[in-house]
């Protein structure tokens, strides 16, 4: 089943002599329940096309389709709703509430969203990511790969049609990126959480089912990893 469709997907910045295509024409698809790894150096273009597939920013032209709907043609608070329900980022930075302990950080999305948590799916998560002994705690308090593991717990939330992780190893240290990596290939595999990653490290991107390479705004291969 389908749950992302990328249709002549394009962003350009400036005009004229100035004008830069960051997405040329970008189009693929991905499966419900897919881990994909997208690669690139940096100023190819991956960091934008996975803040537009996030609905973060919007495309110059193209379509984005996320369990066939039409992302962009929703007004701005639908938008806004779309990201909190339907998508689940991944940050290098974390980008945790510091003043929030581990638990309330987790919970955000839902109590934004006027929801009640699942207590029982919270216990589950907060026992997967390793984190019992932390809930308490600030982000402060933790080490780089603990929030790393808060923010992922955060993004499940939701159980969201999308995770989009950005680069999410590229602040923490060779042990922990490991251990991050293989709870997100937990998650595509206990929860058939769909996953696309962004990625500079093609050896990281080996940990994916599938990696996508885009160079110059366009996509250059598409292969199934062995």
């Amino acid at each position: 089943m389908e749950i992302l469709k990328v249709e002549n997907l394009c962003k350009t910045y400036g005009k004229g002599e100035t004008l830069v295509k960051a997405l040329d024409h970008v189009s693929f698809s991905v499966e419900k329940g897919e881990f994909v790894a997208i690669v690139g150096s940096s100023g190819s273009g991956k960091s934008t096309l996975l803040h537009i597939l996030g609905g973060v920013d919007r495309p110059t032209s193209g379509k984005v389709y996320v369990d066939g709907e039409d992302v962009y043609k929703l007004n701005e608070t639908n938008l806004a709703i779309f990201r909190r329900r339907q998508v689940g980022l991944i940050y290098q930075f974390y980008n945790l509430i510091p003043i929030l302990n581990v638990t309330e950080n987790m919970t955000l999305p839902i109590l934004l969203d006027s929801k009640k948590v699942d207590e029982s799916y919270l216990k589950e998560l907060i026992e997967t990511l390793g984190l019992q002994n932390r809930v308490n705690h600030l982000p402060n308090e933790l080490s780089g790969g603990q929030q790393q593991r808060v923010s992922i717990g955060r993004a499940l939330m939701n159980h969201p049609a999308l995770l989009l992780a950005d680069e999410p190893t590229g602040n923490l240290d060779s042990k922990a990126s490991k251990e991050i990596v293989e709870l997100l290939k937990l998650s595509n595999k206990k929860y058939k959480q769909t996953i696309i990653m962004i990625t500079h490290d093609y050896n990281l991107a080996l940990n994916a089912n599938r990696i996508i390479t885009i160079d110059d705004g366009k996509i250059i291969s598409d292969e199934k990893v062995q």
